[in-house]
């Protein structure tokens, strides 16, 4: 079936450019769908039509390969393609060490360090960020306060803060160090934003480091801060109206 999906989507499934990114490329004049100009935002292709931008032709019949990276994340970068603070981002520090447009699977706040996954298969990233996918988040992170055993268990069971519901998660102590800080095992599967560091606010406790150390079956193992390592994705994913980011 040739199905019809919006011409800015295709853009940002053939890793060319974010969607909106790709409405500005194609208000501007830029994009040709069939060697016709297309300047209508909302517009919308097929699957067999011919994509041409800045004079390179894409054909999304073509199966392009899944791509996965690991990237130790360092403290003091956001993850996101362009900052409206003008702070340096993941993309920034990672664009000489990875050749091609990729997007980040989930997200790393900027005080927070360790696994990021990058890919450039968009819906490798919508599979490995889904709830329903059930893929484990493993943190180490370094709390300064005092751990009760009903918190723990109140964590365990899932809390709701400020009107928002946070599922249950697997927590366990993991060494005491200097004072009243504690590493704590943290794991996750749905991963909120500044989930783990809201809740443990919520108790009276301060994170004053937190390292993603696993997301799914990858591992940081011991990689360095800023290091980048080609992995072999581990998921195959079936097409749905377009095929081109299937593995």
């Amino acid at each position: 079936m040739n199905k019809e999906i919006r011409l800015n989507r295709a853009l940002s499934m053939l890793g060319i450019c974010s969607r909106r990114d790709a409405d500005k490329l194609i208000q501007s004049g830029q994009v040709f769908v069939n060697n016709n100009q297309v300047v209508e935002l909302g517009a919308k292709i097929r699957q067999n039509d011919k994509i041409k931008v800045f004079d390179k032709e894409y054909n999304l019949n073509h199966k392009g390969k899944t791509k996965v990276w690991l990237y130790y994340k360092p403290i003091g970068l956001v993850t996101t393609h362009k900052d409206e603070l003008g702070r340096r981002t993941v993309f920034d520090e990672i664009h000489t060490k990875i050749k091609e447009r990729v997007i980040s699977v989930g997200r790393l706040d900027i005080n927070s360090e360790g696994l990021l996954l990058l890919t450039n298969d968009s819906k490798f990233a919508k599979h490995a960020e889904s709830p329903q996918t059930g893929w484990k988040r493993h943190y180490k992170v370094r709390v300064f306060g005092d751990i009760t055993d009903d918190m723990m268990a109140q964590i365990r069971r899932g809390i709701s803060i400020d009107g928002i519901k946070y599922a249950p998660m697997e927590v366990a102590v993991l060494r005491e160090t200097s004072g009243k800080n504690r590493w704590l095992e943290c794991i996750l599967t749905e991963g909120k934003n500044r989930e783990i560091r809201k809740i443990f606010e919520h108790f009276g406790l301060s994170v004053n480091r937190l390292i993603r150390t696993q997301y799914g079956d990858y591992s940081l193992n011991d990689m360095k801060p800023g290091e980048v390592i080609m992995a072999t994705p581990k998921v195959k994913l079936s097409g749905e109206d377009i095929s081109y980011c299937s593995a």
